[in-house]
This record gives structure tokens, sequence and C-alpha cells, in this order.
């Protein structure tokens, strides 16, 4: 690769570091060119990218950027999952894909301007969607809505009771 061809390289992942606040590094070694782009459509479904890098060029996207933290766990083969505004969604396509193929595992990720571990990254992937979430509170209001329904007709019952006595 020429020098104007990294640079190019390093312009185009600046570029894309830069649209995105979440990010995850991977370590993709075991798997094969199928198994990476059945990754990359479940990730850009999530509205996520993934790419493969050199960790050099991702080193120098990420230093132009100010992204701190990542620099240690760029070693290996590596691949950044450009997780976009929603980094739940893009760690949920990863744990998905995980528990399938056992790979690519997570070394480390920057959610929200924060460097966080591999295992904060698999517990993200763990949270319920917002639409379960919504679902198990209107299901908790619901169950209060019965109890106060339920204690009102006991109420009910004794008044009943004692004035029939």
């Amino acid at each position: 690769m020429s020098k104007a061809e990294r640079q190019a390289t390093v312009e185009t992942l600046t570029q894309a570091v830069k649209g995105s606040p979440n990010i995850y590094v991977t370590d993709f070694a075991g798997l094969n060119v199928a198994k990476i782009t059945d990754l990359r459509r479940r990730l850009r479904q999530a509205g996520a990218k993934y790419l493969v890098v050199k960790n050099t060029l991702a080193q120098r996207a990420l230093a132009a950027n100010q992204v701190t933290g990542l620099d240690d766990h760029l070693a290996g083969p590596t691949g950044l999952v450009l997780a976009g505004s929603d980094p739940l969604a893009a760690a949920k396509v990863l744990g998905q894909f995980a528990k399938e193929h056992q790979k690519p595992s997570v070394r480390a990720g920057r959610v929200d301007g924060k460097t966080v571990d591999a295992a904060f990254v698999k517990r993200l992937g763990e949270l319920p969607s917002r639409d379960e979430l919504l679902g198990q509170f209107l299901g908790c209001l619901n169950g209060v809505l019965y109890q106060v329904v339920g204690a009102l007709e006991a109420l009910k019952e004794k008044r009943s009771a004692e004035q029939a006595s």
C-alpha cells in the first residue's frame, strides 16, 4: 500500500469514526469471508458498520478524532464496529453473532465518550430493547391497577356484608 493510499484510507476512516460516537473493537480471527459478510449484513441492518482495519491506520484515525483508550486493544486482526448513535443495537448483534459462531470477540469499546471493557459491551447487548422495556413497564402498571380494583371490590363486599347483618 503506497503512502497516498494509506493517507486516503486514514482520511476515510477518520471521517467514519467522526460520525460514530460508539465504537467497538473486535477480534475477528477465525471467521471466514462468508461469516464476516453475514456479520456486516446484520450490523448494517442495525444501523452500524463493520470495518476490518490495519491497526496503525486505525490508531491514526482514532487519534485524529481525539478518541483515547482504545489504542491498547489494537493488536492482531482488528475489526471496528461503528455503531452510530445507538450502542445497544450493535452490541445485541455482536452478542447474538458470537453466541452462534463463538466469534468475533469484543476487546473494548467506546460508548458515549467513555472507554468500556468487553464485559460492559456484553451486558449492553443483553439488555432488553426499548419496546420490551415499555411492555414490562406497562405490565407492572396493569398489575398495580388490578390490585387496586381488587382492593376496592373487597372493600365494597365488606360494606355490603356489614349492611346486610
